[in-house]
């Protein structure tokens, strides 16, 4: 089983996000889970959501508290205590940011990657929404599910020109990162 965990605010599409990746998991023939843990419910407010994705049914319905993997939508994030805890040794953090990869790491210690998936979001869908860049991304860097999936996830969520733009953002997001680099962290963890 593999857990994930999104740390975002509210507004960024947090929920959303954790919703979509475990229907696209399900589209892939995985079995899957998505929930969110809340605070104060308003815009801004941060905000966390867990997945599940496993080959074989489960049972399981804590919140997620060693993930293999974490998104997080805003880069502040990164500086708020709790939100890396739990993280399984030589996990991947992908973040919504401005800064280099190389930056992050150094400044953190951590397998970071980061994509300005913000700006994206905002060339595509004219928002800066940068949970379906994200998780684009995510997958990319994972192989964990197939992009297809992932926009068949999104048709059961968007229609029209929505699907269209979010359908184009996945496929440039995908290309931004280093394919296949966290495979050995999603086989690993799978083990």
């Amino acid at each position: 089983m593999i857990e994930i965990r999104i740390h975002g605010r509210g507004g960024q599409g947090n929920v959303a996000a954790a919703y979509i990746l475990a229907s696209a998991a399900f589209q892939d023939g995985r079995h899957s889970q998505a929930f969110p843990n809340f605070g104060a419910e308003r815009r801004g407010a941060p905000v966390t959501a867990f997945v599940r994705i496993a080959e074989q049914p489960f049972s399981r319905r804590c919140q997620v508290l060693n993930p293999a993997f974490l998104i997080v939508q805003d880069e502040a994030l990164l500086h708020i205590p709790g939100v890396t805890d739990g993280l399984l040794a030589g996990g991947g953090i992908l973040v919504n940011s401005t800064s280099t990869t190389e930056l992050l790491r150094e400044q953190t210690g951590l397998n970071i990657v980061a994509l300005s998936a913000n700006a994206l979001a905002r060339k595509i869908l004219g928002r800066p929404v940068p949970n379906t860049a994200l998780l684009s991304a995510f997958l990319s860097l994972t192989g964990m599910i197939s992009i297809d999936a992932l926009v068949k996830g999104l048709e059961q969520r968007f229609k029209g020109e929505v699907l269209d733009r979010n359908t184009q953002l996945v496929n440039e997001a995908a290309q931004l990162v280093q394919v296949g680099l966290w495979k050995e962290i999603n086989h690993a963890a799978n083990a």
